[in-house]
């Protein structure tokens, strides 16, 4: 389905200035990925031991999900000590090793940090309970006194975004009811203040912490968070963000006041990049309604970069991909930064399922598509972000019994709907039954969720033998983008093309993606240097990318 690359160009791109400008950014979501004792959750041992594989594949570095210790409530994204590793993932001195092994291989090392809220067994929450209403250890996080008689009610009528109210009331110490506190998530995730200067202060040391240790940046989960109205007022729609399951709420999200954090973190970002010339970066989670105001985040003083989602949510549509892409490059290149493109993340439904529930065609189609979206992403100027498993074409796992579902979503729903346990599930190696490898000489280990018999068809050892799969395509657009110098960088130029086709040109290489079903002209004469299905000469195959050089 594509032709084999040509060598690598020898290029030390890690090494040079401004590396994450057109780096490829693996996200291993750590419990999921390889686990090295058998007890069925993915460790950094794992991540470690997988290294290899990731190099091979050809990315220049990883961003590992929440390992710090947790109670688990939203899989790590609940943190109870910022500085530390939960035993359920090893310690800090395999951390160190990890980050040793990646640097010599060339690989950038990534951390999730979350500044929005933490776990409520964090000390400092703990310590907020024991303490009286209007007490400083209070004041870290968002507390007020109820509405209504004997303050029964919530202070205002916001909604979490996991589902119910985003207020839960407390037990004072003297055993009566008392205030209640913010939780935008669950329960069991708080919500800082950021109005409160020692929570600025810990950050500050939380980042150092890790950056002593030789991390090269951090991924900022709910990066459009952290202040919220200095009122508290009530919304116009307070059940927004329950039901987009999006940061919509203008009172909760995106409030001016973050700006300055970005700030202070890019200082003590740069003060390290100063001492070795190793640039170290911030990539942001920010949910905006426009590329206008996500541009805002990546001012030059402020997050290196902050995920693009709007082409991981376009429809499969010609016309739409042009202008999600189009507003990108005018809007968020246009502040000296480049745009990070996703194709999908843990949050999200995979790739091959979502484009497959999109085809009216029959969800046989999804496949197809997710190659040609990965071949365009990885055309596309600017950083790529690549989500486990995709590289090897996943499916979502859509029929998990209820009885081993873990999303906090479920849980306080219900609701199947939207959950995120099926893009979770335990990454496939090898063999033909569970755990597939995923335990290796622990073949009766049991993964923390269920690997459907199918997964077989999935396997890496499988994909890596197969010069077809998704892997090879993987491979080989990553291997092409490091050594053609027009890729990564640069501009643009759209080409005239047929209707329900995307054309454009980098340089001398143009990328064209058919979005229909029906062979088109190809628009460039011959053979395609790289096509995510078999295309002839002077044929753009349907739900087919390529790309062409020209001679």
């Amino acid at each position: 389905m594509h032709n084999r690359c040509p060598p690598q160009r020898q290029v030390d791109r890690l090494n040079r200035h401004h590396w994450w400008r057109d780096a490829v950014i693996y996200q291993v979501y750590v419990r999921s990925f390889l686990d090295s004792t058998g007890d069925g959750i993915g460790d950094l041992a794992g991540v470690r031991a997988g290294l290899p594989y990731l190099k091979k594949l050809g990315v220049d570095g990883i961003w590992l999900s929440p390992f710090y210790p947790s109670p688990q409530h939203d899989h790590g994204y609940d943190v109870a000590d910022y500085c530390d590793v939960d035993p359920l993932f090893g310690d800090l001195d395999e951390f160190d090793r990890l980050v040793g092994a990646a640097r010599r291989l060339g690989i950038k090392v990534l951390l999730d940090i979350v500044p929005n809220h933490c776990s409520s067994e964090h000390p400092w929450f703990r310590e907020a309970l024991a303490a009286p209403a209007g007490s400083p250890a209070r004041a870290r996080f968002h507390f007020a006194d109820g509405r209504g008689p004997d303050g029964a009610e919530p202070p205002n009528n916001w909604h979490a975004m996991f589902g119910g109210p985003a207020w839960s009331r407390v037990t004072e110490p003297d055993g009566t009811p008392g205030q209640w506190y913010l939780h935008m998530f669950t329960p069991e995730q708080p919500d800082w203040n950021w109005r409160d200067p020692e929570v600025a202060a810990e950050f500050d040391r939380v980042l150092r912490f890790w950056l002593d240790r030789g991390v090269d940046g951090f991924r900022i989960d709910v990066a459009a968070g952290l202040y919220k109205h200095p009122e508290l007022p009530d919304s116009d729609d307070p059940e927004a963000d329950a039901r987009t399951r999006d940061s919509v709420n203008p009172l909760a999200w995106n409030q001016p006041e973050v700006h300055d954090v970005w700030r202070r973190w890019r200082s003590i970002c740069e003060e390290y990049t100063q001492r070795d010339d190793r640039e170290r970066l911030l990539v942001g989670e920010v949910s905006v309604p426009t590329a206008r105001e996500h541009a805002r985040y990546v001012r030059p003083d402020e997050l290196h970069q902050a995920f693009f989602f709007d082409l991981l949510s376009a429809s499969w549509d010609a016309d739409a991909f042009r202008k999600v892409i189009s507003e990108a490059m005018q809007d968020i290149a246009g502040t000296g930064s480049t745009v990070t493109w996703v194709l999908n993340n843990h949050d999200q439904v995979r790739t091959v399922t979502r484009y497959g529930e999109a085809a009216t065609e029959g969800s046989c189609l999804g496949a197809a598509r997710a190659r040609a979206a990965a071949l365009l992403m990885l055309a596309l100027p600017g950083a790529a972000y690549i989500y486990q498993g995709e590289e090897l074409g996943l499916p979502e796992v859509v029929d998990l019994p209820d009885d081993v579902l873990t999303d906090p979503i479920f849980r306080r729903t219900g609701s199947r709907a939207r959950i995120r346990d099926g893009c979770r599930v335990p990454l496939p190696w090898s063999g033909q039954a569970s755990p597939f490898g995923f335990t290796p000489g622990v073949e009766s280990a049991k993964p923390w969720l269920p690997q459907p018999e199918y997964f077989a068809e999935y396997a890496t050892d499988r994909a890596l033998a197969d010069t077809r799969s998704f892997w090879h395509l993987y491979r080989d657009g990553l291997q092409l983008r490091a050594a053609l110098p027009q890729l990564g960088e640069g501009a643009l130029h759209w080409l005239d093309a047929p209707p329900g086709v995307l054309a454009f040109e980098r340089g001398d290489l143009v990328c064209a993606v058919n979005f229909g079903t029906a062979p088109t002209p190809a628009p460039v004469p011959g053979t395609p240097l790289l096509a995510s299905g078999p295309c002839p000469p002077g044929v753009l195959s349907g739900s087919t990318a390529a790309w062409w050089i020209r001679s």
